[in-house]
């Protein structure tokens, strides 16, 4: 651009051919239009219903990844032995559920007899620890105070006794 200041005004004609230029100036785009593609195409030719050539083999490419062979193998894991689990309980619980009078005591008359004879022996020890072989031989002197102490207040009261 001319910067330089003008030192003589202008004409009619060079005020418009000035005018005509600095708006086709303004209004030119810097850059050239982008170009448009087409982002689809479809074919129009029918292809054929049959024909001669074979199919073509396509390898499969696709990979697992480590993590998720693991989170599959540990699911299958675990979900059969939830499996296992439930079957168990199912059995046991069938059982209960046919549980008579007669089978419980059938059951537990072996482990009542046990506990008998463990108490008898239990009994027969502890009786013969207690046979005692010391022999005093003295006067002997036996002091008894009871002290009755009575705190009654309100709704709720306390005795309490005390034997020496």
């Amino acid at each position: 651009m001319d910067f330089e200041p003008i030192t003589r005004p202008l004409t009619d004609a060079e005020a418009r051919a000035e005018a005509e230029r600095i708006i086709t100036q303004s209004f030119q785009p810097e850059t050239p239009p982008a170009r448009h593609f087409p982002t689809s195409f479809r074919d129009p030719i029918q292809p054929p219903a049959y024909g001669d050539t074979p199919p073509v083999h396509q390898d499969d490419k696709r990979i697992v990844p480590a993590w998720a062979a693991g989170i599959a193998v540990a699911s299958i894991g675990v979900g059969a032995g939830i499996t296992g689990i439930g079957c168990g309980a199912w059995l046991v619980l069938q059982g209960l559920a046919s549980v008579t009078l007669y089978g419980v005591l059938m059951v537990t008359l072996p482990l009542a007899g046990l506990a008998m004879v463990a108490t008898a022996i239990g009994g027969a020890v502890s009786k013969a620890r207690s046979v005692s072989t010391t022999v005093y031989e003295g006067p002997v002197t036996q002091n008894t105070q009871i002290n009755n102490t009575s705190n009654q207040r309100g709704m709720f009261s306390r005795t309490r006794n005390d034997v020496r």
